[in-house]
């Protein structure tokens, strides 16, 4: 059986004023993230995760940022045209593992939708998306406010 795992980290600022997206849907904040796409920081690291896993360079790459048809884009079509290029090459996913970090606000109320939003983009079951969250103890720049970061792992399988 053929499989691979990658990994993904993604950073973005929070700016007062801006629409807040994370895992594919709005969450009430002050602050949104900034970004040339709609900044959602947890589809970005999935994206990177699943184009490592699949030796396929990054999210940079696919949709470079200095393109103006990304500009703004939601996130959720990047990640469904990563599947895309995934299921081209004969790739299924087994599992996403994620991790947000962000002070506030409190995002464990949202997992669960985040979790039906992004497995339902990706056609697969939601139980194979983990997100979890954490804070950074109010250290660093998460720890300030100033921005909020996610880490994601994933397996994929050759079908």
């Amino acid at each position: 059986m053929d499989i691979r795992t990658g990994f993904g980290y993604d950073v973005h600022q929070l700016r007062e004023g801006l629409p807040f997206r994370l895992g594919g849907i709005e969450v009430p904040h002050t602050h949104g993230a900034l970004g040339h796409s709609d900044a959602d920081v947890l589809l970005h690291v999935i994206c990177d995760a699943l184009l490592g896993a699949a030796n396929l360079r990054d999210i940079g790459f696919h949709f470079p940022d200095t393109d103006p048809q990304y500009k703004g884009i939601d996130s959720k079509k990047l990640l469904a045209g990563v599947m895309h290029l995934l299921r081209e090459r004969g790739w299924a996913v087994g599992n996403i593992d994620s991790t947000i970090c962000l002070e506030v606000p409190k995002v464990n109320p949202h997992i669960p939708r985040m979790q039906a939003t992004i497995a339902e983009v990706m056609g697969v079951e939601p139980d194979r998306i983990s997100i979890k969250a954490t804070t950074t103890e109010k250290l660093g720049f998460v720890g300030r406010r100033e921005g909020v970061a996610a880490y994601a792992t994933v397996l994929i399988v050759r079908n």
